[in-house]
C-alpha cells in the first residue's frame, strides 16, 4: 500500500483528487446529458430510438470496463487507464455540436462512453486501494458526492445557456470541453498510483477466483438493472408533464443535488450497519419513486420524485461498489469491479429498449410500473441474501 498521505477535508488526498477529477468531468457529461433527450427529439428520434442510443452506448462500451479492470490488475497500474478514459470524454463531448442525425449522435455517444469504460474499473480499484479499510463506504460515498456535484453544475450551466442563447444545444456541447480538460489535468498532476505490497502477479482469471456471494449479488444487480432504464426517459416524462425545455436541466439538477447531500452519509452509515441494509432501502425507495413517475401528471409531484430519486442514488451507487469490493480479493479488485460495471452497463441496453418500446406503444406509465416491479423483486432477493449471510456468520 502506498504511504499514507495528508488528508484534505477528512478525505485521503488521493481520493480527494480523484473526486475532483470526477467533479469536473461530470460537469462536462451532465451539461451534455441534461439536454441530450431534447436534442435527439429535435433531430426526429422516437422514444425507442432515444432509449436504444443510450442503451447501446452504455452497453457496448461496458465490455471495456471488464477488460480495463483485468488489464489494470495485470500490470498493477490504474492511473494510465484513468488518464486515457477521462481524456476521451473531455475531447469527444464537444463533437455533438456537429451532429445532424440520431445515427451520428449514436456514434459520438458510443465513442465518448468508451472513455468511461476504460477509466471506471481502474478508478474504482484505485479508490478501494487508497481507502482505509474501515472507511471504504465513506470513500466511495465521497467520490459519488463529488461526481454528483459536477452533475449539479453541469445542468446549471446548460440551463443558463438554454435561457440566454439562441440555438443553444450546440453551444452547450462546445463549452463542455472546458471543465473536462480541467478534470484531466487533475488526474495527471495530483493523483498518485497505488502500489500493493505482497501481492502476486495476476494469473489467468478463473470462475472460482470469486466467491459465490459475489455471483449471487451480481445476479440481484442484473434483475434490478433490467428495470432501471436510462434516465433520459425521466427527462422525457418531465417534458410530457409540462416542464419546458430550458427548465428540464433544473429538474435534473434536483436529483443530483439531493444525491450529493446524502452520498457521504449513506456511505458512512453502510460502514456502520451493513451495506446490504442501505441498498435494500434504496431498492424499495426506487420502487416507490418509479410507481410515482408512472402515476403523476403534476410538475410539483415530479420535482419531489426527482428529489427522492437523488436519495435512492445516494443509497445505492457508491454503496454497491463498496459491497462489491468487500466481496472480491484485493489483488483482483479491478477485474471484479470491472465485471460488475460491465454487467450494469450491458443490462442497460435491454432495460432501456424494453422501457422505450413500452413508452412508445403503451404510454408514459408502463415503463415506470415495470421498473417498480423489478425493483421489488431485487429488494426481496437482496433481503434473502442478507439474512442468509448473517445466519452463516452466527
Amino acid at each position: 500500500m502506498m504511504k499514507r498521505k495528508k488528508k484534505i477535508l477528512g478525505i485521503e488526498k488521493n481520493i480527494f483528487f480523484v473526486g475532483l477529477t470526477s467533479f469536473f468531468t461530470d460537469t462536462t457529461t451532465k451539461m451534455v446529458y441534461a439536454v441530450m433527450p431534447m436534442f435527439l427529439l429535435s433531430l426526429g428520434a422516437s422514444k425507442t430510438e432515444l432509449s436504444f442510443i443510450e442503451g447501446i452506448a452504455e452497453s457496448t462500451a461496458s465490455v471495456i470496463k471488464a477488460l480495463s479492470g483485468w488489464w489494470s490488475d495485470k500490470i498493477r497500474r490504474n492511473k494510465p487507464f484513468m488518464i486515457i478514459g477521462y481524456g476521451f470524454t473531455a475531447i469527444i463531448s464537444p463533437l455533438f455540436a456537429f451532429a445532424v442525425s440520431p445515427m451520428q449522435v449514436l456514434f459520438i455517444r458510443f465513442t465518448e462512453r468508451v472513455g468511461k469504460g476504460i477509466r471506471t474499473a481502474p478508478r474504482d480499484s484505485l479508490i478501494a486501494a487508497s481507502a482505509d479499510g474501515r472507511e471504504k463506504g465513506k470513500s466511495f460515498g465521497f467520490h459519488k458526492a463529488m461526481d454528483n456535484s459536477g452533475a449539479i453544475l453541469g445542468p446549471l450551466l446548460a440551463f443558463a445557456i438554454l435561457f440566454f442563447c439562441p440555438e443553444p444545444y450546440r453551444k452547450i456541447f462546445l463549452i463542455s470541453i472546458i471543465p473536462g480538460i480541467i478534470g484531466l489535468f487533475c488526474i495527471i498532476f495530483f493523483v498518485e498510483e497505488v502500489k500493493l505490497q505482497n501481492v502476486n502477479p495476476l494469473s489467468k482469471i478463473k470462475f472460482k477466483d470469486f466467491s459465490s456471494r459475489y455471483y449471487a449479488f451480481l445476479t440481484i444487480i442484473f434483475i434490478f438493472t433490467l428495470g432501471n432504464s436510462t434516465d433520459a426517459l425521466l427527462l422525457v416524462k418531465a417534458r410530457d408533464v409540462g416542464v419546458t425545455d430550458e427548465f428540464i436541466p433544473l429538474i435534473y439538477l434536483i436529483f443530483n443535488a439531493v444525491s450529493v447531500l446524502f452520498a457521504v452519509p449513506a456511505g458512512i452509515l453502510s460502514d456502520k450497519i451493513g451495506r446490504e441494509r442501505i441498498i435494500i432501502f434504496g431498492y424499495v425507495l426506487y420502487a416507490i419513486i418509479y410507481f410515482g413517475f408512472g402515476r403523476t401528471n403534476s410538475i410539483g409531484m415530479l420535482a419531489g420524485l426527482f428529489a427522492l430519486y437523488g436519495l435512492y442514488s445516494a443509497a445505492t451507487d457508491g454503496v454497491q461498489k463498496a459491497l462489491v469490493s468487500d466481496l472480491i480479493p484485493k489483488d483482483k479488485r479491478g477485474t471484479g469491479l470491472g465485471i460488475y460495471n460491465c454487467l450494469v452497463g450491458i443490462t442497460l441496453l435491454p432495460a432501456s429498449l424494453i422501457a422505450g418500446i413500452m413508452y412508445d406503444h403503451m404510454g408514459n406509465q408502463a415503463p415506470f410500473y415495470y421498473g417498480s416491479i423489478m425493483s421489488i423483486i431485487a429488494a426481496t432477493l437482496l433481503t434473502i441474501f442478507y439474512i442468509t449471510n448473517n445466519k452463516k456468520c452466527v
